[in-house]
């Protein structure tokens, strides 16, 4: 079994490092889209999770529903001294203070922020499973990992982004933004 990122501890008392996509495509009380990630990400740090690398933003269509408005993605690897549990309810937070209400699945958001690996922990709860289990799937969540990270390994499955970018099934229109 791979993990994401074997060089980390898993434990809450030790820092690991976290892949956490992030996708925006309503741009809330910020100029636009890209304005409101930019502004997220840099909070990362004041909410207790470090920026350690990010990629480039990168546009891809709407997801399953092509008609709505265009998204904006990228992936930040950042450093947790939380746990797992702890670490998706700070990103919820994030999430609500950047405008986002949950409401129908897979609809227009402000932000969306979605933990995709936790020092590879494998994990599965009613509230988090981990790794993400559809974000191998999505050239927009792997394009952008494999920009910053190219040989992360998918904790569960042990190939890596560089693999999983080239061969997604979702997002295929998925390119950075110029």
């Amino acid at each position: 079994m791979g993990q994401g990122f074997p060089e980390c501890g898993v434990g809450a008392s030790r820092p690991v490092r976290a892949v956490v996509a992030l996708g925006s495509n309503l741009s809330g009380d910020y100029g636009s889209p890209l304005d409101l990630l930019e502004a997220a990400l840099s909070f990362f740090s004041q909410a207790g999770l470090p920026v350690l690398r990010r990629s480039s933003w990168w546009r891809s269509s709407a997801w399953p529903d092509l008609s709505a408005n265009e998204y904006r993605n990228g992936v930040a690897i950042v450093e947790a001294t939380m746990d797992a549990e702890a670490t998706i309810q700070r990103l919820l937070e994030i999430e609500r203070r950047f405008g986002r209400i949950r409401g129908r699945r897979n609809a227009d958001r402000t932000l969306d922020l979605d933990l995709i690996d936790h020092g590879g922990r494998l994990m599965e709860t009613s509230v988090l499973t981990l790794p993400h289990p559809r974000a191998h799937e999505r050239r927009f969540v792997m394009g952008p990992l494999a920009e910053i990270a190219p040989d992360w390994r998918h904790p569960r499955l042990g190939r890596s982004a560089s693999d999983f970018a080239a061969e997604a099934v979702i997002g295929l229109d998925a390119r950075p933004v110029p």
